[in-house]
């Protein structure tokens, strides 16, 4: 079972209340089994919402104890991104999931870069909240861009 960024799939679910539909994401899960997950969603967070990035990792974009998830609106929503990895983490131990394509970019779902917390588009090397706590627990985290 392969657990999916909702919005990959045309669920207007990304921040600013559209999505980010990709074909070559539905060709790939053709005859596949998947589920489906929004993070920000199950943290609590509303759709659209303001957005928000992640601050305080270290240089190598590892999120570190003293990280916080920040909106541009300098509302801290932390705990929403913390509780909404943990409900996907939920999801995907149900559904017994092996390997995830999440959303590169999003501080809840980038594998391989997130925004810098500077809001000027900035990119580093990362990891989102959830895809961290899935790669802890040995799912395979993947972006739309590895297919």
């Amino acid at each position: 079972m392969i657990l999916v960024s909702a919005c990959l799939l045309g669920i207007d679910c990304k921040y600013n209340g559209s999505s980010n539909d990709n074909a070559k994401v539905k060709e790939y899960l053709k005859n596949k089994a998947f589920v489906i997950a929004c993070p920000e969603q199950l943290g609590g967070l509303t759709t659209p919402r303001n957005p928000s990035e992640i601050v305080k990792c270290d240089k190598d974009g590892i999120i570190n104890e003293n990280y916080k998830i920040i909106s541009n609106k300098n509302v801290d929503v932390t705990e929403n991104f913390i509780k909404g990895a943990n409900e996907t983490l939920k999801i995907a131990k149900i559904y017994n999931c092996k390997e995830a394509i999440l959303k590169d970019g999003s501080p809840s779902c980038g594998s391989n870069f997130i925004y810098d917390g500077s809001f000027t588009g900035n990119k580093v090397i990362g990891e989102g909240v959830t895809t961290k706590l899935l790669r802890d627990n040995n799912i395979k985290v993947i972006s739309e861009k590895d297919l």
